[in-house]
């Protein structure tokens, strides 16, 4: 009889902003396939290594720093060897209207919601074509595709990544590495949780399926994206929402 073994087995995966919210979830689930997690946040993800069984790695940094991303690497390369799968998740979204828009707020959006992703690429790839063998999945969101006002600065650093992830994917493919993009929608998380219930209705009534995402909604899409059932599927843009998202 054929044993499955679990998806991830053997792999070797970085999650940013891990420390809470969709990163933990996405940790925790990639953990459950198999995986062996590498946690990065700002702060010590001390709560989500808690929660998996699987041998972890607790690093901290500034995603948008080249150098810490060199040190994160070096760590990871000491203690498992190297880096198969990466999810930039981490991000920043304050709405600011255009009135109220600087340009280091903007930078700071594009340094953290974009470079990061380039940062980590130049990182990684090289390894990742030794094996033959590599995922990178970059967090974009569906407000791309929505009228919110006050959010230029974040939907300009979203489309981005999106655009990031169609060229990158053209770059890398013939390594076996591939490159995508999941937009998830407003997730029940501790950044809305004190929305106003009528603004979650909102939301809701605009969505194929009524009802706020949760972390492991967006998480269930990023374990499929990063298994070998995914290994055709490169350079797409995957909305995570309800069927929010409406696709012209």
């Amino acid at each position: 009889m054929n044993v499955i073994k679990p998806s991830h087995e053997g792999r070797v995966a970085l999650v940013t902003g891990a420390a809470r919210g969709i990163g933990q979830a996405i940790a925790l689930k990639l953990a459950a396939r198999g995986a062996r997690l590498v946690l990065l946040d700002m702060e010590e993800s001390r709560e989500t290594a808690n929660m998996i069984e699987a041998e972890t790695l607790i690093v901290t940094g500034d995603v948008s720093s080249a150098a810490d991303w060199d040190r994160i690497d070096k760590a990871i390369q000491k203690r498992f060897g190297g880096t198969d799968i990466v999810v930039n998740n981490a991000g920043i979204g304050s709405p600011k209207s255009i009135d109220d828009l600087d340009i280091d707020f903007w930078r700071k959006t594009f340094s953290i919601n974009l470079e990061a992703h380039f940062f980590s690429a130049k990182q990684f790839i090289p390894q990742m074509r030794a094996k033959n063998w590599g995922r990178f999945v970059n967090i974009s969101s569906n407000s791309i595709g929505l009228a919110i006002p006050g959010m230029s600065h974040y939907m300009a650093s979203k489309m981005g990544v999106i655009g990031f992830v169609r060229g990158l994917a053209n770059d890398v493919a013939d390594w076996g590495i591939t490159v995508n993009a999941v937009l998830p929608s407003l997730t029940n998380t501790k950044l809305t949780q004190d929305m106003p219930e009528e603004a979650k209705r909102q939301t809701w009534q605009s969505q194929a399926i009524k009802r706020f995402a949760e972390p492991s909604d967006i998480a269930g899409a990023i374990c499929f994206l990063t298994s070998d059932d995914a290994a055709f599927i490169t350079g797409q843009a995957l909305p995570v929402d309800g069927g929010q998202y409406k696709i012209s």
